[in-house]
């Protein structure tokens, strides 16, 4: 069955070879989800497309002839300016995409999601606090794609968390009561507290809800991590520390 799209507002996630001259893009739709989307003679000496009309973190609108699991590009035309981000903001841009790639499904439609992920790369271009935009994202994808997280009282007991306590985070489950401190998702109820207020912790606890949210990440993508949380953490071994994203 063939359907064709039209009008469709997308942003690229993904580009890797197809074929001999062609490449499959990997974008987030409005109102479709994820979809994979085949770019016939993209690597051709004369491609119908050029490369910098699909660029990533550009709004487009295009025009698609989705057949079985995959779709063709027919048209596209750029919504918006570009942006020009910074390195910082481009590698953590790059780690999102990766985020949002492998956490949805295909054909899975999210248009919170696509909302969502529009304005977090407005915040990319302006936010002078990179780690803590990038945590309010992951918070808010997994609540989005039905993973939330509970951020303000204990499992089991239900008693509200006590922002001076200290808690281990249980993936899919939420926090328990701290009896040791050796745990890769040990968190200050202040931490969880201040992610579910959408205020800003202290420096420390916002190094804590990074560590909490890949174990979280790593969990329910099947216990692999991310490529992108390898670079980041070659680049900081191999230069002055970035901002910790």
């Amino acid at each position: 069955m063939t359907t064709r799209i039209e009008h469709e507002p997308i942003f690229v996630l993904h580009e890797r070879a197809y074929r001999e001259t062609s490449a499959l893009l990997e974008v987030l739709t409005r109102d479709h989800g994820r979809i994979g989307v085949v770019v016939r003679g993209l690597r051709a000496s004369k491609p119908r497309f050029q490369r910098g009309s699909l660029r990533a973190f550009q709004c487009l609108s295009v025009d698609l002839k989705l057949t079985g699991d995959l779709a063709q590009l027919l048209s596209v035309e750029t919504l918006g300016r570009p942006l020009q981000l910074g390195a910082e903001s481009l590698r953590a841009g790059l780690y999102v995409n990766e985020l949002v790639a492998r956490m949805t499904e295909r054909h899975d439609p999210h248009p919170e999601l696509f909302e969502r992920y529009a304005l977090l790369l407005t915040e990319l271009d302006t936010t002078t606090t990179l780690a803590w935009t990038l945590r309010r994202f992951e918070r808010d994808l997994l609540a989005m794609l039905g993973y939330g997280l509970l951020l303000t009282h204990e499992l089991g007991s239900g008693r509200a968390l006590d922002p001076d306590g200290q808690y281990h985070y249980l993936p899919e489950q939420g926090p328990t009561p701290a009896d040791s401190e050796r745990s890769a998702t040990l968190c200050s109820g202040a931490a969880l507290l201040a992610l579910a207020a959408d205020v800003a912790p202290v420096a420390a606890d916002l190094g804590r809800l990074r560590t909490l949210m890949r174990a979280v990440i790593r969990h329910h993508l099947g216990g692999r991590g991310l490529d992108a949380w390898r670079v980041l953490t070659g680049y900081r071994a191999s230069g002055p520390r970035p901002v910790d994203q």
